[in-house]
């Protein structure tokens, strides 16, 4: 196509190519519809091919948005362009496109045109079946999806209406006609226990089902660690390194040991050696790929890898064999890295220690705690000594230090919701924090020293715009944010020391999170912002996730003498692999939030006409945001719920004020709401003020 200066038909590329039996020609053609994939070159309007780079074209991922329109996410980065009503007609969130700039709309939104469906991402679609004059359809659980798909009688399945159902797409959409489906699923009723899991797996697209092919490789492994494999690695096994996580936990990737040397301490980092299973090419690698990361629900783990590797021959179980990679680190008085190494090792772990149990040990002087850690106390307080001093350079660089309560539910023996519960992280959590962000520093720094191609975790500041948002929140609370025109870390940190303690501080610290970049996956380092570090990445979890288990086999390329320039992956494959990786975090986030989401709803469901405590959180022209700090939940008054008066919005402090009364509510006010009603299907719960609620603040307001 480059050497014939024009596009050609089919015919003329076979020919030129010199294929003239058909057996040719129809790989020839499976090769060609790849590179359409790609976006190499793509076929215009007369069936010709024509290459990519030579037309006014952009290729890209579609985002949709809940209200009709979409945007294009271009491959090769740059702003985002606009997407109309009428152009995401025929297409679907996450399919890939074509598509030519075409001027600013009367927004100043540069417009783009479709051109060509590279790739279509929607192959099932998980919603509620309706039915209308005989007409059946399903509509959506993915607000993204604007479309609802069409399914003929014939194609019910046995649905019902109001069920929920997964539907296989038999036609995707197009300009005139909606997409067509058929049930392949009926998962249940909106209020199945489990449903928002099932929900939310389907909705997102997450690979939940493992290939017969990935199963029947991972247990070719077998259950224990093969004495020939253990050969010529560093043996740890005398060492009493420990796994300590939370008291759910399944699949243990990595390991401490510490012990003072000198002034400073001797502090190892075992991590599960998962690429010496899961190498390149393989089936399990394929589907690791494809998942991405193991996706963590309130009652369902997706896993990366199969549970025979993920919870047994990969994991750091107690009293077992192991294969691992280790970095030894030694750690000054002031918390620095002066030495570190890398090493194929074998281990085992001497005990599976809890977050808790450890924290009652060291902490709160528990005997029966420090009874059950027994001889590992001393190796416990070492930890604990390192951690304080890692600590101490973590605050000195000006890290941020969110600490926000993390909120769960626990369910009865029927799957029902028994209560919400809220756990806070304690120090034990910390010490594993830095241990592995240390691990990961020197990981970072080991591969860009030798110049391998490499996956690194980088944060980039936050956007002028976003900070000028926050700026103008945070002084609705009288908070002064110091620096805007060269924000650092420390700026934010700050804040973050400002507000420990306040009734506020989980709303605060959500918001200044919400000001943040989100972490993405590349192999250009620039470095992270929250952590205030120019090198990071992600070696210390390659059960769970695909980019450190990518930084692994960097790692063992380069301890067994193997030059940069060799490596398995390039730069190029790096910079699709980042991308990829990226999207799987943001795909399992998304789901797992609208899966929480959607039990905050079913939780508060039993709740309408039940009052709480609640602050205000956001002000729209239509309402506030109020949030009950007890249950982190969210919702909406609506305007119309605050009073008889006509409420307009101050944009400028952030309030809505009353014409006849001048009642103000404001961010940070603290109100008694009423749950007036919850919309599962919206993931939406609306509030009104309490009995009152209304009054004594006009009160209050009128004497002020």
């Amino acid at each position: 196509l480059e050497a014939a200066g024009s596009p050609l038909p089919p015919r003329e590329l076979f020919r030129a190519l010199g294929l003239p039996s058909r057996k040719q020609q129809a790989a020839m053609s499976r090769r060609l519809r790849a590179m359409i994939r790609d976006g190499q070159i793509i076929t215009n309007r007369r069936g010709h091919y024509c290459l990519m780079k030579r037309l006014d074209v952009v290729t890209g991922r579609v985002i949709g948005h809940r209200d009709g329109y979409g945007f294009l996410v271009p491959d090769e980065g740059g702003d985002d362009l606009y997407l109309s009503p009428r152009q995401m007609r025929e297409v679907m969130h996450g399919d890939r496109v074509a598509a030519r700039p075409g001027p600013p709309d009367h927004r100043g939104r540069s417009e783009a045109k479709l051109v060509e469906v590279l790739e279509r991402n929607t192959r099932e679609v998980v919603g509620r079946y309706a039915k209308e004059s005989g007409v059946g359809f399903v509509i959506p659980d993915n607000s993204r999806i604007a479309h609802t798909v069409t399914v003929a009688p014939r194609h019910a399945g046995g649905a019902k209406p109001g069920q929920i159902v997964v539907a296989e797409l038999l036609e995707q959409p197009g300009r005139s006609n909606q997409p067509v489906g058929q049930i392949t699923e009926v998962l249940g009723g909106a209020d199945a226990p489990g449903i928002e899991t099932e929900v939310a797996i389907r909705s997102h697209g997450i690979p939940h089902v493992f290939p017969d092919e990935v199963i029947a490789e991972a247990e070719g492994f077998g259950s224990r660690v093969a004495p020939s494999v253990k050969q010529g690695r560093e043996d740890l096994r005398p060492l009493p390194l420990v796994t300590i996580d939370g008291a759910d936990a399944k699949d243990f990737d990595d390991a401490v040991y510490c012990e003072p040397v000198g002034t400073g301490w001797r502090l190892i980092v075992a991590i599960a050696d998962v690429s010496h299973s899961v190498t390149r090419g393989s089936a399990l690698d394929d589907e690791a790929r494809e998942r991405g990361t193991s996706v963590y629900f309130s009652r369902r783990v997706v896993p990366m890898l199969p549970e025979t590797l993920s919870n047994g021959l990969c994991s750091l179980n107690p009293k077992v064999d192991r294969l691992c990679m280790a970095c030894e680190m030694h750690v000054s008085d002031e918390g620095l890295v002066t030495v570190s190494r890398f090493f194929e090792g074998v281990m085992r772990s001497h005990a599976r220690l809890t977050y808790d149990e450890v924290a009652a040990a060291l902490f709160e002087d528990d005997a029966a705690a420090r009874k059950r850690v027994d001889r590992l106390l001393p190796h416990l307080e070492h930890l604990d000594a390192v951690f304080r001093a890692l600590l101490k350079a973590r605050r000195g660089r000006g890290a941020i230090e969110f600490d926000m309560p993390e909120v769960g539910f626990a369910f009865d023996r029927h799957g029902r919701i028994a209560r919400a519960t809220t756990r806070m992280r304690n120090d034990a959590h910390r010490i594993i924090e830095e241990c592995m962000i240390a691990a990961n520093v020197e990981a970072a720094k080991f591969l860009k020293t030798h110049r391998l191609p490499a996956l690194y975790r980088v944060h980039a500041g936050p956007a002028e715009e976003g900070l000028e948002e926050l700026a103008l929140f945070l002084e609705a609370y009288g908070i002064r944010l110091k620096r805007r025109d060269k924000i650092s870390p420390a700026d934010y940190n700050a804040v973050v020391q400002q507000i420990r303690g306040r009734p506020d501080e989980a709303l605060i610290e959500t918001v200044m999170l919400r000001s943040l970049k989100q972490a993405v996956y590349q192999p250009a380092n620039i470095g992270h912002f929250g952590l205030a570090l120019t090198e990071y990445a992600h070696f210390t979890s390659p059960i769970r996730r695909y980019p450190d288990l990518l930084v692994h086999r960097g790692i063992r390329h380069l301890l067994r003498g193997g030059p940069a320039g060799a490596f398995e992956h390039d730069r190029a494959e790096m910079e699709r692999l980042g991308q990829q990786c990226s999207a799987s975090e943001r795909r399992a986030d998304e789901a797992t939030r609208e899966a929480m989401d959607w039990l905050k709803c079913e939780f508060m469901a039993d709740k309408i006409g039940e009052t709480f405590d609640a602050v205000v959180t956001g002000v729209a022209d239509f309402g506030l945001f109020v949030q009950i700090p007890e249950f982190q939940i969210e919702g909406l008054v609506h305007i119309s719920a605050l009073g008889a008066d006509y409420f307009r919005r101050d944009a400028v402090h952030r309030r809505l004020e009353g014409d006849r009364t001048g009642t103000r509510y404001q961010l940070s006010d603290k109100l008694r709401v009423r749950v007036a009603g919850v919309d599962l299907e919206e993931r939406k719960i609306d509030f009104e003020l309490a009995d009152g609620a209304g009054r004594s603040r006009r009160k209050r307001r009128r004497r002020s």
